[in-house]
């Protein structure tokens, strides 16, 4: 099967992360793949070694690598150039791919491309990453679901969405969207390249205890409420909490939280295999987020084993519950951890349980093998269903 795939590749972000894994996916199982991304004028089609991806795009090394134009890009949202839609549909025409799936960017482009699909006559996949609360508790949330409502006209002429949890089907359909229309197929690690294993992270910085928070540190991710609590909790020499990721309040944060008080800033590491040696060497993983779709990195660190916090936003919530992991409310994180910081710190028998338990979830519902499946699936249908109208 042919599969032309619209994703971004950079500034690093989920929705790259998600692309690059499905895709790769795909051509291990002997699909082939067109990758459109969209690129700035006079920058490299590659992703930037130091805030990309951190992996290998086979696509691109399979010479299925077709730049669109932008004016600009961000983690957030894409801006394409005037003439970006002609390149897209030229290119689709020319290619003649049996499926377009559109991991969609928040640009003008996901709303036409209903209409050029139809018009050349390609089955038409989206996947929606908007995050969200099903509460709306506070702005980001209700900001969030203005995007669910917007997107929502659009999405009822694709062929299939796919989003990660019954709550934002749930959303959609409220909002218009056939309910045959939404396809609940959460994201995946791979659980072989995330596991447990030996790391000399602890040796290295000499600690008895690690915890992480990964992602990006940006208001909606509520990283300061963490940040209050561990300097409140007073958690000794012997431990360290490690902020991976970058973003627009790192200036504004580290000055009042740093070395000091234990919380060693590493920026955003590029490397898989640093990130995993990294995890691997941690205790604890807490995302204190005031909305979230379904966390990649929350994944990532359940399936190497470390013991997960979250907030109960997003389909987080979902993915923790029955005792996978321990759940936050996103409205009283820092009273919250307050309490906990010191109890993870002290049972060592019980994080390593939550680990346990976390790395089994992940393995019975959130595996990349299983998610690829999913996805496989629904491309035969589309397709089989394309095929027929066509002889009809």
């Amino acid at each position: 099967m042919h599969i032309a795939w619209i994703g971004k590749k950079t500034p690093f972000c989920g929705n790259v992360t998600y692309s690059r894994e499905v895709t790769n996916g795909l051509l291990d199982r002997g699909h082939q793949v067109s990758f459109f991304h969209f690129t700035q004028e006079g920058q490299s089609s590659e992703p930037d070694k130091g805030k990309g991806s951190g992996g290998d795009w086979r696509a691109e090394l399979d010479g299925r690598d077709v730049s669109l134009p932008c004016l600009y890009k961000s983690q957030i949202y894409t801006i394409p150039t005037p003439n970006a839609t002609r390149v897209l549909t030229q290119a689709l025409r020319e290619l003649k791919p049996d499926l377009v799936h559109a991991s969609l960017t928040i640009s003008p482009i996901d709303f036409v491309l209903p209409e050029i699909c139809a018009e050349l006559q390609q089955p038409l996949v989206a996947t929606f990453h908007p995050a969200f609360d099903r509460r709306r508790r506070n702005i980001a949330s209700r900001t969030q679901h203005l995007a669910y409502q917007i997107y929502a006209p659009s999405l009822a002429n694709y062929d299939r969405t796919i989003v990660f949890s019954e709550t934002q089907r749930e959303i959609l359909i409220k909002l218009g969207v056939r309910g045959e229309q939404v396809a609940v197929i959460p994201n995946g690690v791979d659980v072989d390249k995330y596991a447990p294993g030996p790391s000399s992270l602890k040796q290295r910085l000499g600690l008895q205890r690690v915890f992480v928070y990964q992602g990006r540190v940006s208001p909606e991710k509520n990283l300061e409420a963490l940040l209050k609590a561990w300097k409140q909790s007073q958690m000794g020499e012997s431990c360290g909490l490690l902020i991976l990721g970058d973003g627009p309040l790192v200036n504004s944060l580290k000055p009042f939280y740093n070395a000091q008080h234990g919380i060693h800033w590493l920026g955003y590491v590029a490397e898989d295999q640093q990130r995993i040696e990294i995890l691997r060497g941690a205790d604890v993983f807490i995302l204190p987020s005031l909305i979230e779709g379904l966390s990649l990195s929350l994944l990532e660190a359940m399936a190497c084993g470390l013991a997960p916090v979250a907030t109960d936003v997003g389909a987080d919530g979902e993915v923790l519950a029955g005792g996978a992991g321990i759940l936050l409310d996103p409205t009283r994180v820092t009273a919250e951890l307050q309490t906990l910081l010191p109890l993870l710190r002290d049972q060592r028998e019980f994080t390593q349980l939550l680990g346990m338990k976390a790395r089994q979830r992940v393995l019975e519902r959130y595996t990349l093998s299983h998610n690829i499946s999913q996805v496989e699936q629904l491309y035969r249908q589309l397709c089989q269903g394309s095929r027929q109208r066509l002889q009809a």
